[in-house]
């Protein structure tokens, strides 16, 4: 659908500048931009009345939900292309936490792969700043609030500071900026 294409557009841009302020090398920043685009490969083998459902998921739709982390990397593991093993990578990792109560496996702090951690922030950012079937677009300072709060819980530190260091360009990029002008 044209929301899943937009939002993945937006969101990997938005990671490979949260990599590029990271100091990565050209090359780097954008392998992560174009491997983060395939962060949710796997929901290819997830029902369409889970992934469209209109409200709340139940504890079984989202444990079936969940399992698009690790249907990601069956997808993308094994190839010898660097570009698809940072997606296989990213497909994994994307949901795990630097406190270690993220998910597939509990990972923590850099034991997550450095464009998990990348792509987990861009992603988060701009779900809240998009409509989904089960919620609103957030208010851009709800959204920015709630990345300041998941510093050090849900997104490493480092990457936080590296998206406020490009915080204009991503706001530019979700939209954000122009609907706070238009809801005032």
């Amino acid at each position: 659908d044209t929301d899943t294409g937009d939002h993945i557009a937006r969101m990997s841009r938005i990671a490979g500048l949260i990599a590029e302020a990271l100091g990565l090398s050209e090359e780097e920043c954008g392998l992560i931009e174009i491997a983060s685009q395939m962060h949710d490969v796997g929901k290819v083998g997830i029902p369409d009345e889970i992934l469209f459902k209109p409200g709340p998921l139940s504890p079984e739709e989202r444990r079936i939900m969940e399992t698009h982390t690790a249907l990601g990397w069956t997808i993308l593991e094994g190839s010898q292309s660097r570009l698809i093993q940072m997606a296989a990578d990213i497909a994994a990792s994307h949901h795990e936490r630097w406190d270690g109560a993220g998910y597939p496996r509990g990972l923590a702090g850099d034991a997550i792969p450095l464009a998990g951690r990348i792509t987990a922030l861009a992603d988060v950012f701009d779900a809240l700043m998009s409509v989904r079937p089960y919620k609103p677009a957030w208010p851009l300072e709800r959204a920015k609030a709630l990345i300041v709060e998941g510093s050090g819980s849900h997104f490493d530190p480092a990457c936080v500071e590296a998206f406020f260091s490009r915080w204009d360009q991503i706001i530019a990029i979700t939209g954000g900026a122009d609907r706070e002008v238009a809801a005032a």
